[in-house]
C-alpha cells in the first residue's frame, strides 16, 4: 500500500480505482480499514464504479503516529484529510463517509473547505457539546488506567460494556493501535469536539445521519442535532442488526444521488 507523508505520521492509504465519483471513508477512534470490516462498518464495500480512497488514520493501523496528544484532535485529523484529497482528488469534489471520529473530522474539514465535498454520509457521531464533557473524563480515565495497569485492564472493562442492539452477534476487536500510542489517542479524542453548532449549520453538503441505539458514547441525541443544524441532511437510526445491514446500501444510494 502507498504511504502518505503529513507532518508527524505516516498514513497509509489504499485507492479502489474504479472510474467514477470520488469517494473518501474514515474510520473510527482505535479502529482502522480492517478493524472496521470487521465490525461491519465498512460502508465502501458495496461500492462499484467510483475511486474509494481508504486510509488508516495517524496512529492507527498501519499508519504512524507521535505519543502527542494533540497530534490527534479532530482539526488536526481534518488537515490531514484535506491533504490527502488535495493530492489524489485535486480540485475535485469528494463524497465523505465515516464513523465517529471519522464523523469528527469530516464535519472539521467541511466547515474548512465546504466546496469540497459533494455529500456526507455520518455514521453514529459520538458526544458532542453539551455532553462532550463527561466522555473526555472517560477518556482520560481510559489513558491513565492504560499507563498504569496496562492494555489488558482496558480491554477487559471495555469488552465488559454492553454493545448497541444494532451490532448483536458481531465479532469481539481489540483496538488496532500500538498500546505506547494508546494514551495519546485517548487524550486527544478528549480534547475534541464537533464543530460549533452555527459552524455545522454552514455546510450546505446534502448528508446522511446513520445512528443506532442504546450507545451512551454515540447517542442518537448528537444524530439529531445534526440534522435540526445542516441545512440538507436526514437521519436513519439502526435497532437491529437487519438495520445496520442496509448502511452499505445508504451509502450506494447517496453516492449515486450525490455524484
Amino acid at each position: 500500500m502507498p504511504t502518505f507523508s503529513v507532518p508527524g505520521a505516516e498514513l497509509d492509504v489504499e485507492l479502489s480505482d474504479e472510474g467514477g465519483h470520488p469517494v473518501v471513508q474514515l474510520h473510527g477512534l482505535t479502529s482502522s480499514r480492517h478493524r472496521d470490516r470487521v465490525m461491519e462498518l465498512d460502508l465502501g464495500r458495496g461500492l462499484s464504479g467510483t475511486r474509494l480512497l481508504r486510509y488508516d488514520a495517524r496512529g492507527h493501523g498501519r499508519s504512524t503516529g507521535r505519543a502527542v496528544a494533540e497530534d490527534y484532535r479532530w482539526p488536526v485529523l481534518a488537515d490531514d484529510l484535506l491533504r490527502l484529497l488535495d493530492h489524489w482528488f485535486p480540485g475535485e469534489q469528494v463524497h465523505g463517509v465515516g464513523p465517529s471520529m471519522g464523523t469528527g473530522t469530516l464535519l472539521h474539514a467541511a466547515v474548512r473547505d465546504p466546496g469540497r465535498f459533494a455529500g456526507l454520509t455520518l455514521l453514529v457521531p459520538a458526544t458532542a457539546w453539551q455532553t462532550r464533557a463527561a466522555k473526555a473524563d472517560d477518556y482520560r480515565r481510559d489513558a491513565a488506567l492504560i499507563e498504569e495497569q496496562g492494555l489488558d485492564a482496558f480491554l477487559g472493562a471495555d469488552l465488559a460494556a454492553a454493545h448497541p442492539p444494532a451490532t448483536a452477534g458481531a465479532p469481539e476487536t481489540v483496538p488496532d493501535v500500538a498500546e505506547h500510542l494508546l494514551p495519546s489517542l485517548f487524550r486527544g479524542a478528549a480534547l475534541s469536539d464537533l464543530p460549533a453548532p452555527d459552524e455545522i449549520a454552514t455546510i450546505g453538503a446534502p448528508t446522511t445521519v446513520l445512528a443506532w441505539t442504546d450507545d451512551p458514547a454515540h447517542p442518537v441525541s448528537t444524530a439529531q442535532a445534526l440534522v435540526d443544524l445542516l441545512p440538507r441532511a436526514t437521519l436513519e437510526v439502526a435497532h437491529t442488526p437487519p438495520d445496520l445491514a442496509r448502511w452499505p446500501g445508504i451509502l450506494c444510494e447517496d453516492v449515486a444521488r450525490h455524484g
